[in-house]
């Protein structure tokens, strides 16, 4: 069943450029999804209009059949969001204070505050963090707290942009463990990113960007040949002819 449905979508900005050229994608309920492109290719811009945070000149984007732009609040709701720089995310002077604040913002009983705020520390394993300052965490820790603060607000499909980005090889392990774990429990899941390394074994599908365009879409193996004409690095195994292998066990 589609859960995202955008049809023809259109996107300038201020200085003329074109981010968005004629984009139509779908995407399924608990599918996992990978966006891939050079930088300036679309990918964040497209996620920015599938959230609610940018709104397009033309075309339409609609969350569980509802236009994002008629109401993004609604959109919101189903569709989390973390960002690539995860601090500008974050705005808690604690790390319960932090994930809280969807919630709240949602005016939730205290009690399912609390559930909520559990619930997600649990999920990313920052249980015990709850009354430490978010600005002496770790970059790894940093990103999973982003994600409990999006968790927090029970979404349907979970974005991310970059979510490897700046981190070290045990945090990158650690956050695409929670990727993986949250898929496995039903999420949509929807990464952009520009390094394939990582995340493409664990993906169903793999949709490609150049110039704000959707220039292949398909299944990550039908896909991924001849990638580097799109600026993009093969990952290491198929470079070497093995096809596509996770990047850890």
């Amino acid at each position: 069943m589609s859960i995202i449905q955008i049809s023809h979508l259109y996107h300038r900005f201020a200085d003329g450029t074109q981010a968005l050229d004629d984009v139509t994608l779908t995407f399924n309920e608990g599918e996992f999804t990978v966006i891939a492109g050079a930088n300036g290719s679309g990918k964040t811009t497209l996620l920015r209009h599938i959230n609610g945070l940018l709104f397009s000149e033309s075309g339409t984007v609609a969350v569980c059949g509802k236009s994002v732009k008629g109401d993004p609040f609604a959109a919101r709701q189903q569709v989390g969001m973390v960002f690539q720089d995860a601090d500008s995310q974050i705005v808690g002077e604690t790390v319960y204070d932090d994930v809280a604040f969807g919630p709240e913002n949602l005016s939730l009983e205290r009690q399912q505050i609390n559930q909520r705020v559990n619930h997600a520390l649990a999920a990313v394993d920052l249980s015990g963090f709850e009354n430490k300052m978010p600005h002496h965490l770790s970059g790894g820790e940093k990103r999973r707290l982003a994600i409990a603060g999006v968790l927090a607000m029970a979404p349907r499909v979970l974005m991310m942009d970059e979510p490897f980005s700046n981190l070290d090889y045990p945090a990158t392990c650690r956050v695409l463990e929670y990727i993986r774990n949250l898929h496995k429990n039903g999420h949509t899941i929807i990464i952009t990113t520009h390094d394939l390394e990582k995340v493409i074994a664990h993906a169903q599908r793999l949709v490609i960007m150049v110039q704000g365009s959707v220039v292949e879409d398909g299944i990550p193996a039908d896909v991924i040949d001849g990638i580097e004409r799109y600026g993009i690095r093969p990952p290491c195994s198929v470079q070497l002819g093995q096809g596509i292998r996770p990047w850890v066990n």
